[in-house]
This record gives structure tokens, C-alpha cells and sequence, in this order.
């Protein structure tokens, strides 16, 4: 192996982090993820360690370029940032989410070189493991995990019941790297297994999938889409413009009762409500909101922002709130706070990002996953940012949610490809849950999911409308809900095995 790496590898390591990213929304070629890690785990069967170290960061920073290409535009925009920081803000986000493929391309050079063949058996292994690092380790940012690229192949994603998402993500490396060491070797027994490996999740898919069968607890539900600019700021707007939104929603309600909704959800504050708040705008649309419940019998499920504290000791928090008949209110306040836009983490090191901006907002963090209650029956509500994060959500489901409503807004994306790959990590979590899943979104995309992650209804962005659709409460708890991430815990057991024995064996002359 030359010192240099030759230009030949690293555009071979390029092309697996763009094949990777184009199996994504919008350009949905999922087909890509099942052969778009061949080159990279090619030119890593002959990289030494360091050499796989950038070979893997290469790959790893394609893709997140081209995944995340939308996000310079958010601080630009919205954050008033200079086009060039934005640009650089998020390079160094790019670089940072890359450090895991290039830990995983210098973990799989080294086993390659001091285990032979065995790396290629350990790299599905320490995928995962690496994909639960990204989802935990900081404030966690699990947004580009294989496995969603597949969100359209229902079939396979049922595996998630049992693994997450994880172990979608373990079968897409799992083939792949079984058909480089079957090409390395010259032995087809090993593509063999993963194709067969492969064929078995898709028919136990298939065969496991659920179908729900209306019961006597089967009721409509309805997620409404006012298509509220986020490009709008409520400092801005006069009273009177603010009101005009609020009855703009209202219409929509409306409309959705008259259409047999008993159950109806807005979106993550798409109008300025605060039923904490004395101001009487707020108090004002807090009685409109109870009024129509008690007099239309149907229970709402609205997106606030709410207060507690004085002074100094004042606190806000990004809720969603349950109104009932009978003037019941039930609370839920987001527990995963989105960093640099909800709060700023490590004050003492970051603090300076506000003299930049003042676009970042100073919210507190919800403490547990509380549950609202329909007709009896508990569902969750994790918010925007919290639907991507699996271990989050399945906890609504181990608390007793028998359904599940997200609350989102992705209006600051416009039409490009965040909206489509946010809703993509929807479908995901109720396959993982076996749950319903409802999605209310300021801008679209808003959704009803089944419980096998089949889509009933998807409205378009950037469209006022409303989703109606039939909903059964699920009875039973997935594998996936009750013990959650233990098939990670096993990728990071025997990837630390793998390690350790490639760390005590002598090197081949080649790793010298």
C-alpha cells in the first residue's frame, strides 16, 4: 500500500457517502443502500488503519453533505448569519457526524489487518454501535441512521419491533459486507447466508406485519395543516393578523368535526397560544379552544408554549396540551430540546453563539414522557425533534401510549429535503412501536401511519388542509417498546470483543 492514498480511493469513498445519501428523501432511491457501502468496504480490505481513517471520513462527509445540505440556510435565515458562517457551521457539523464513519473505517482496517476475514462478520456489529453513539453520545443526533432510508419497504422495517431501527440498518451492512469477503475470498457461502438472512426478514415481515381490524375502541382522527410561514413572526403581527391565523385553524377544525373527527390535532405551536399566559389574546383563544370541545364533544390536542416561575425563575416550555370535555387539561412538555435552536448547550463554552444570534430560544426540558388520555385511552405526544430519537418515543410506548401523535414544525426547511426525511423517521417509529401514528405539521409534511409503518394518508408542503382517517388503539407492547436498545448493546459488546483481539494480535507484516 502506498503511503499517499490514491486519488482513485478517495472518489471511490466519495461515491459510497453519495450513493448513501441519495437512498434518503427526496431522491428516495433506497435501492442504493443495498450496495452503496460496496466501494468503501473495497478500498478499506486493503486501507491500513490510518488510511482507513480518512477513507471513512471521506465517505462520511459526503454523505452528510449532501443529507444535510438544507441547514446553512436556517441560521442564514432565520438566525440573520452572515451566508459564509452559516456555510461554516455547518462544515464543521458535517466533519463532526463524519467521525463516526471514520471510526468505523479505521476499526474495520484494523481487524482486516490483524483478523483477516473477520472483519467483514464484525462490521454489521460495529455499524450499529456507532449508530447508537451518534443517537446518545453530545445531545445526540440521529438524523441519517441507515436503516430509514428503507422507510418505504415495509416489509423489512418490521424488524424493528424486535432490534429498532438498528437492526434494519444491521442487515443493509450485514449484505453488503458478506458480498465483498464472498468477491475477497472467492467463496459464495457468505453471500449466500446474508441473502438468505435477507429473504427471511422480508417474509417474516411480510407474514408479522399487523392489520389492524376496527374494534368498538376504533375512532376517527384528524391532523390539520394550516400552512403558517415560519418566514411570519408573531412580534411583528398585530393582534388582528395573529387572530385571523387562529380562526384560519379553527375553519379547519371545524371542518374536520363535521367530517366525524372525534380526535383532532394541531401542530407544534403554529398559533401564539399560552394557556399559563394572562395576556388576553391568550386567554382569549384559551376560551375559544374550550368552547368549541365542550360544544362539539371532540377532544383537541394544540402545540403551546408554556410558563411557570417569575423573575429570574421564570421557565418556558415547548408543550402540547390535550383539552377534553368536561374542561380536562393534560400537559406534555418536550423533553429533547433541539441544541443551538431551543436552548444553547454548555453554556460556558457556547455562550458566545447568542451574541451572534438571538434567533436560539432559552426553553426548559420536559422530565418524564407524560400521556394524554382519550375516551380512557393514553396516547403520547413526542414533539418535532423528539420523533427522530427511537429509544424517546418507544418510552410513550412502554408508559401505556397505546397511539402516538407527533406535533411538528418544518416550515423553516421550505421544500427541501428535511421535511420528507423527518417524516421518513415517523414511519420508522411506528413500526417500531406497532403503533398509529398521527402527524400534525405546520407546513406538511402531515401524516396518518399504521401500525406496520404503511402510510394512509400524507398531505403535500406547503398546503392549508386537514387528514382524516380511522384509528384502533394497539393492545400489545413490541419487544422493541419494552426492552429497547438491546440489540445496540449487543453490536457494542462484540465490536469491543472484535477490538480487543485485534489490539492483542500480532500485525501482519503489512499493518507494521
Amino acid at each position: 500500500m502506498p503511503k499517499k492514498i490514491p486519488l482513485i480511493s478517495v472518489l471511490g469513498a466519495a461515491a459510497s457517502g453519495a450513493l448513501t445519501a441519495v437512498a434518503f428523501p427526496k431522491f428516495d432511491l433506497m435501492f442504493f443502500a443495498w450496495i452503496s457501502l460496496i466501494p468503501l468496504f473495497f478500498l478499506l480490505a486493503k486501507a491500513r488503519p490510518r488510511h482507513g481513517l480518512f477513507l471513512g471520513w471521506t465517505a462520511g462527509a459526503v454523505f452528510y453533505a449532501i443529507l444535510l445540505y438544507w441547514i446553512p440556510a436556517v441560521p442564514a435565515h432565520y438566525g440573520h448569519l452572515p451566508i459564509v458562517l452559516s456555510l461554516l457551521i455547518d462544515a464543521l457539523l458535517v466533519l463532526l457526524l463524519a467521525s463516526t464513519w471514520a471510526l468505523f473505517g479505521w476499526v474495520f482496517a484494523l481487524l482486516r489487518a490483524r483478523l483477516n476475514d473477520a472483519a467483514f462478520f464484525a462490521a454489521p456489529f460495529l455499524w450499529i454501535a456507532l449508530e447508537y453513539a451518534v443517537t446518545h453520545v453530545l445531545t445526540g443526533f440521529p438524523w441519517g441512521l441507515l436503516g430509514v432510508s428503507q422507510y418505504k419497504n415495509t416489509s423489512f422495517i418490521q424488524i424493528g419491533a424486535i432490534t429498532g431501527v438498528y437492526g434494519v440498518s444491521f442487515m443493509l451492512v450485514l449484505f453488503q459486507s458478506y458480498f465483498v469477503v464472498s468477491i475477497e475470498s472467492m467463496k459464495r457461502a457468505p453471500f449466500a447466508v446474508a441473502a438468505v438472512a435477507m429473504a427471511a426478514v422480508h417474509l417474516a415481515g411480510a407474514l408479522a406485519m399487523p392489520k389492524p381490524v376496527p374494534g368498538p375502541e376504533t375512532f376517527t382522527a384528524a391532523v390539520i395543516q394550516g400552512n403558517m410561514s415560519s418566514d411570519l413572526s408573531w412580534s411583528d403581527m398585530t393582534a388582528e393578523r395573529i387572530t385571523v391565523l387562529f380562526e384560519e385553524h379553527m375553519d379547519l377544525t371545524r371542518q374536520a368535526r363535521q367530517a366525524g373527527a372525534s380526535l383532532i390535532i394541531w401542530p407544534e405551536f403554529t398559533v401564539p397560544l399560552c394557556f399559563s399566559c394572562p395576556d388576553p389574546l391568550y386567554v382569549r383563544f384559551r376560551s375559544a379552544l374550550e368552547e368549541f370541545v365542550e360544544d362539539s364533544g371532540a377532544t383537541l390536542v394544540v402545540g403551546t408554549n408554556e410558563v411557570s416561575g417569575e423573575g429570574d425563575q421564570r421557565k418556558y416550555f415547548n408543550s402540547s396540551l390535550c383539552l377534553a370535555p368536561g374542561r380536562a387539561v393534560s400537559r406534555y412538555a418536550k423533553m429533547h430540546l433541539v441544541p443551538f435552536g431551543e436552548y444553547t448547550p454548555a453554556k460556558a463554552v457556547f455562550g458566545f453563539v447568542n451574541k451572534v444570534t438571538h434567533a436560539i430560544g432559552e426553553l426548559t426540558p420536559g422530565n418524564f414522557p407524560a400521556l394524554h388520555s382519550f375516551r380512557e385511552i393514553p396516547f403520547g405526544t413526542p414533539i418535532c425533534y423528539e420523533i427522530v430519537f427511537p429509544d424517546l418515543v418507544r418510552r410513550f410506548a412502554k408508559k401505556g401510549a397505546r397511539f402516538l401523535a407527533t406535533l411538528t414544525n418544518d416550515g423553516w426547511y421550505g421544500r427541501s429535503s428535511a421535511p420528507a426525511q423527518h417524516f421518513a423517521a415517523a414511519v420508522l417509529r411506528a413500526a417500531e412501536n406497532r403503533r398509529f401514528l398521527l402527524r400534525a405539521a405546520t407546513t406538511g409534511i402531515s401524516g396518518i401511519i399504521d401500525p406496520a409503518g404503511r402510510v394512509l394518508a400524507r398531505s403535500e408542503i406547503g398546503t392549508r388542509t386537514f387528514l382524516i382517517g380511522d384509528v384502533t388503539p394497539s393492545t400489545g407492547i413490541t419487544f422493541y417498546s419494552r426492552y429497547g436498545d438491546l440489540f445496540c448493546f449487543l453490536g457494542l459488546t462484540i465490536s469491543g470483543i472484535f477490538l480487543i483481539l485485534a489490539l492483542f494480535r500480532t500485525p501482519r507484516k503489512r499493518d507494521a
